[in-house]
């Protein structure tokens, strides 16, 4: 039976999170995990040559030896990315019996969550499962993805995230600034970026802005 997965978008930023294994898995798993600001602890008897810099660098904290029973109480999530389907399978045990969340790479089921594909635009996330279909499907989907979601995306959200700030900061009405955001929304920023047309807007152009169509709402 399929499993069903419910979406969510964590804050792991300043979590413990350990990952059992060293190889070519757990380096994906942990670079992710290091770009969202995680506390990293990779327990593996070798790792990668990149996870050796990183480890060296001070940006996780390698314990070289086999997984032990005990290793992982404290985690926010566990990975079980070893070589050695047994091992995984042993940390998966224990988390259950613990009720962390783990995922497993050598077997998905026998985790409780799984990691998608993911691309990124600036404010934009779009993650991408297939529910265990095969990771190279969900490459191919978010591969298809970005050539619909261009780096246009990145200035179009951090426009948008401006002027709901600003919207916010200077209207008091809850209605108005509900009607403000709305009419913000039939701006033709995203197409102006894409023809190379849009020119960043100025403290004092917002402000006009907000200004002149809170007038259009009170008439």
């Amino acid at each position: 039976m399929m499993a069903h997965y419910l979406p969510v978008m964590l804050d792991v930023s300043g979590q413990k999170i350990v990952v059992i294994g060293g190889g070519a898995v757990a380096e994906r798993k942990v670079q992710s995990l290091l770009e969202a600001e995680a506390m990293v602890t990779v327990i593996s008897p070798a790792v990668s040559a990149a996870l050796a810099s990183l480890a060296e660098a001070g940006k996780l904290v390698w314990v070289g030896r086999e997984y032990a029973p005990g290793d992982v109480p404290g985690a926010f999530l566990v990975y079980a990315a070893s070589s050695d389907p047994a091992v995984n399978e042993a940390v998966a045990e224990e988390c259950r019996a613990l009720g962390l969340p783990v995922n497993v790479a050598s077997h998905a089921g026998a985790g409780n969550f799984i990691t998608p594909g993911v691309l990124r635009r600036g404010r934009l996330t779009v993650a991408v499962s297939t529910s265990g279909a095969g990771p190279s499907a969900a490459a191919a989907i978010t591969a298809q993805l970005a050539e619909l979601l261009g780096e246009e995306y990145e200035p179009y959200l951090d426009f948008l995230h401006l002027m709901r700030t600003e919207i916010k900061r200077q209207e008091a009405s809850a209605e108005i600034r509900g009607r403000l955001l709305r009419r913000l929304g039939q701006l033709d920023v995203l197409n102006e970026l894409r023809q190379g047309t849009f020119k960043e807007w100025t403290p004092e152009a917002v402000s006009s802005w907000i200004a002149a169509n809170r007038a259009e709402q009170l008439e």
